[in-house]
This record gives C-alpha cells, structure tokens and sequence, in this order.
C-alpha cells in the first residue's frame, strides 16, 4: 500500500480519514511492555479488580495512540508533528473488539498549525471509545511513501497453555503414579499439577529422597500418597501396577531414565499395552502461532516404518481431538513436497496420505510429502503451487525419524522460544514424559493435555 501526505497548502476544512484496527490480547501485552503499565485490568491473564474475571479492558493511551496512527500516515501524513492532544473516554474497548479511528480538518491556523477533531469507535455498535481534539503543525511538502517495514513483534507467551490448563481445570484431578519424584523438578512438577487440582499424586520412589526434595523447593507434600520402593525400575514396575490395578489413570516420569519406565509399561505380562505402538507426542506452544503445533515422534521410535507411521499418526490425531482441535490437520513431513523414489519419507508419506483418503487413518486431515515451509506457511504452500487444506495449516508435523523430531522440537524451544507438553500415547493410559529442562509452565501443561486424553478416552469405553 502506498500512503500520500497533504501538506498544509492542501487541506481543507472538513477533510476526514479513518483507519480501522482489531485490538487483540497480545497488543495491550506490547503497550504493558512498551509503556511501562502492567495494570492488571488490562492483560488477559489477570484479575485486575478482583470480580474473578479476567477483563482484558484496552489501555486509554492505546486506543488513543490509533488516532495518531491517522495523523502521520493519512491525513495530514507524513512529516505531521503533534502539539497537542485532548482525549475524552466515553466508554470501554476489549480484546477482540474493531475499532476505527477518525479524524477530520477542524479548522487552519497560522504557522502549518491544524486544530483536528479525533474519535475512536466500535462500529460494531457505533459506540463512541473516545473523542477529543488534536493540534498539529501538518507537513510543508508533498510526499508518499510505500508502507514501511519495521521490524516485527512476538509477545512470549503461551496462551495455548493457559487455554489447555482452563480445560483441564473443571475435571476431577486424574489419579497419577508420578514414579521416582525424587530431585526437586520432578516432585516440584507433581505437586504443582496437584495443586492445580489437574492431577492427585502418588509418589512412588525413595521416601527420604522425595522429602529431601520437598524441603529444598519449600513446598508441603501435603496428603499425597507415597508408595516406599528404593530401585527406580521397581519404582516403575509398581507404578504399572498401580493402572493394572485401577488405583492410577496415568503415569508420570520423574527422575529416573524413560527406558526404566517404558520397560515396565512394555511389559508382557500385566503391561499397559493397548494394541498400537507406543508414540510420543510433543504439544508445543509457539509464540506468535494461532493454534498448538504437536511434533511427533520425537522421543521413542528412532527410525519407524511405515506401519509404525501409521500409529504415530493416528495416535496424534486422537490427541489433538482430546485438546479440543475438532479437525486436526496432519503434515507428513520430508525434505521435499513431491514424491521422490530416493528419499523414503516422501513415499512413506504419499502412503499414509493415501491411507487416510482411504479411511484407514481416521479423525483429522492428513496430506504429504510437505516441507516444513510449506506445512506451515500458506504464502510458501501457494508459492510451490500447493492445494491442500493441510498444506499450511498443519496442526500436526509428523516427522521422518527421531533426529528430525528431536531437533525440530528444541530449535521452536530454544530458538522460537517454545514451550512443549510431552506425553507417551499407545498405551492403556497416557505416560506424562517430561524432560528434566521443563520448566513449571510445560510440567502443568503436560499434566492437563494428559488429563484432557484420559478424560477423553474413559469417555469412549
């Protein structure tokens, strides 16, 4: 878009222009940032006047600052320097809300001054947000100039998490065997999701260790059972039992190594077995992305097959239905987009897209061979030529191996500045996997996404 000015000489008594805009949770985040107001009333997670509700009311001075938005790209444009502004704020904004901002020529005085009358609406209802007058000296000279990149803004926070802990929230806390909570992360991870009342803890490990640990993060075990056994594979064999045995309806990793507790889930004999594979599933959380990217398999099938693509697939569909995604949309991932006889993936993944055409993958949409780009981003999808309705909206990225899992997800964590909920699928209940760099946000949140999946699953027995 290319914006013209009109310098003083120009205008007219009566001149008007107006631009709209979409207020959003993340832009009162920015002006907290930008302006040093953290009122609580107007940031989305926040209780800023203590009714239990969470107003998300847009800042004054934001709102005001859409007319100046009018001033110096539209009327009078480029070169405009403020002198003065008044503001009237007749009623209130929120996230979500369109306004519009206008502003009309008033009235020419000396010196390039121009006296402005300035509004913001809601036009949804016509509601008047503010009013009042602004001052300017208008721009002496022609000019035009073409819309001006600056640099963009991702607000880091993880607005997904906070909607999938909101879920999980109103359920009853689901019965867990957290197995050998017995360094300060893990148990800390534990009693967080207990206190949340996502899960109801049973702490299977050391007894003196996970007292230790409760001293050093100065929080109460409360009453949370503990089960005493002192050897991490047998920790795990009787967390096992535990879900045999109806007491736990899901499990939980502490500190001890995945193989000692995927060996006991895996066991033959009274295991947790349920008939597919199992798969991992990373639910992450990206700044700036309008919905959770689920990454799988990232942490247990090093090189799957195609048969084991399939329940790689299917199980993170079934997940992404359990965290409230109604039609998820699966990319199978490869180096290219077209199928290429040398690289397996691109035919393991025209395969299972073929499967799912065929019903035997079900619940979401799946297409492949895409590039990451492409799955992803629309503008990439539409430049290759790409018409897909996966195709630049993947909702679930299903990779070619663990290396490219296990790298896609710690760059989006380290780089995009990503949170990522881990959890094991396949088996009779889910497997709460966390990584001992989790920090409290992605403990709670693996916790709710399992909770949300045991609650969906008791549901279609």
């Amino acid at each position: 878009m290319r914006y013209h000015n009109k310098p003083y000489d120009q205008l007219k008594v009566g001149d008007s222009a107006e631009l709209r805009r979409i207020c959003t949770e993340d832009d009162f985040f920015v002006f907290a940032s930008n302006s040093g107001n953290h009122n609580p009333l107007h940031l989305a997670n926040e209780d800023g006047d203590g009714d239990t509700v969470n107003e998300a009311i847009a800042p004054a001075m934001f709102v005001g600052a859409l007319i100046s938005a009018v001033l110096g790209n539209i009327l009078p444009g480029a070169g405009t320097l403020y002198k003065s502004q008044s503001f009237e704020f007749v009623d209130r904004a929120h996230a979500g809300d369109e306004l519009l901002a206008r502003v009309t020529v008033a009235q020419k005085c000396d010196n390039r001054e121009v006296v402005m009358d300035t509004e913001v609406i809601r036009p949804d209802d016509g509601a008047v947000i503010v009013t009042g007058t602004a001052v300017v000296i208008a721009p002496e000279k022609e000019l035009s100039f073409s819309d001006i990149e600056v640099p963009g803004l991702v607000v880091q926070r993880h607005r997904h998490f906070d909607a999938l802990l909101d879920q999980s929230r109103p359920l009853p806390p689901i019965p867990t065997a957290v197995v050998a909570p017995e360094e300060p992360n893990s148990l800390g991870g534990a009693l967080l999701a207990a206190k949340e009342t996502i899960i109801d803890p049973i702490l299977v490990g050391d007894p003196d260790k996970i007292q230790a640990a409760a001293c050093e993060i100065d929080l109460p075990l409360g009453n949370a059972e503990i089960v005493p056994v002192r050897d991490h594979f047998d920790a795990a064999g009787v967390a096992v039992d535990l879900v045999v045995e109806g007491r736990a309806q899901a499990l939980m990793k502490g500190h001890l190594h995945t193989d000692d507790l995927l060996r006991a889930a895996l066991r033959k004999e009274h295991g947790l077995r349920a008939g597919r594979r199992f798969t991992h599933v990373f639910v992450m959380d990206v700044p700036g992305q309008p919905h959770p990217l689920l990454v799988t398999d990232a942490a247990i099938n090093i090189e799957p097959d195609l048969e084991t693509k399939i329940d790689i697939t299917q199980n993170a569909i079934d997940l992404a239905i359990s965290i409230g995604i109604e039609s998820p949309k699966a990319g199978i991932l490869s180096a290219v987009e077209t199928v290429n006889p040398a690289i397996r993936s691109s035919i393991d993944a025209a395969l299972l897209s073929k499967m799912a055409e065929r019903g035997q993958i079900r619940g979401g949409l799946v297409d492949g061979p895409l590039a990451m780009d492409n799955a992803v981003s629309l503008a990439a999808a539409r430049t290759k030529g790409i018409v897909s309705e996966v195709a630049g909206r993947a909702d679930i990225l299903v990779v070619p191996n663990l290396d490219a899992g296990n790298m896609l997800a710690k760059q989006l964590t380290y780089i995009a500045h990503a949170e990522g909920a881990g959890v094991v699928l396949g088996a009779k209940v889910p497997i709460i996997l966390n990584s001992r760099a989790d920090d409290d946000k992605a403990r709670l949140a693996s916790c709710a996404v399992a909770a949300l999946h045991a609650a969906r699953m008791a549901e279609r027995i």
